[in-house]
């Protein structure tokens, strides 16, 4: 099991106005979730790093008032836990390990009621953080765990930068080279999603650098 700190998570845009009391409308949802993608989309690929915790903790609290409002819509669980997990890379060290269990705790509920976990972003992130958190006693990550979450995202999408370019590392950790090089070229040869261009083009980035290391 290793105990390596958190990498850089799938994981810039938060809620654009303060929630009202009274339920949303299914317009006035839809809105707010479009805002909070995009925010964190420009936090994670844009913003200098010594602004992003800051930001994350302030989408990360109003990404919790918008569940509460929405408590059974998967899509709506599926981003709070993307940047909960986003918040705890940036937190790092063991302090973020609580932040990384309630993003953990969040996605498994998001699975719960949608089994596709969002087109496999929500299998994606939890991959990543059994990958990345510390294993017992300190923490849960958990290696098996982790491939298993990896795998199920390429079951439903096979060809996307994300998985790839997240399993690939995984697997050069593992030892894996072989394997990690298959991976991280499908990665860089993924098609980037219209609704998180910036971020899937970092990670084809990533992915590029990645396979200059194996």
């Amino acid at each position: 099991m290793r105990t390596h700190p958190f990498s850089r998570l799938l994981i810039a845009a938060a809620l654009g106005s303060t929630l009202a009391l009274a339920p949303l409308t299914a317009s006035a949802y839809d809105g707010e979730l479009f805002s909070l993608k995009n925010r964190w989309e420009n936090t994670v690929t844009d913003m200098p790093a010594n602004q992003r915790e800051g930001t994350l903790r302030a989408l990360a609290s109003e990404a919790e008032n918008l569940a509460s409002q929405h408590p059974n819509e998967a899509e709506v669980l599926i981003w709070q836990g993307i940047v909960l997990a986003s918040y705890a890379r940036e937190r790092g060290g063991l302090g973020a390990l609580g932040t990384a269990g309630d993003a953990r705790d969040v996605l498994e509920r998001a699975i719960e009621i949608d089994p596709q976990g969002g087109n496999g972003s929500a299998y994606v992130t939890l991959g990543a953080l059994y990958d990345r958190a510390p294993g017992r006693p300190l923490g849960f990550g958990n290696s098996n765990t982790a491939e298993r979450m990896f795998q199920r995202a390429l079951e439903i999408r096979p060809d996307g930068i994300d998985v790839n370019y997240y399993y690939a590392a995984f697997l050069k950790e593992e030892g894996n080279t072989q394997a990690a090089r298959e991976h991280a070229e499908r990665a860089v040869n993924g098609t980037a999603r219209d609704s998180r261009q910036a971020s899937d083009e970092a990670l084809r980035q990533d992915a590029e650098a990645l396979l200059q290391m194996l």
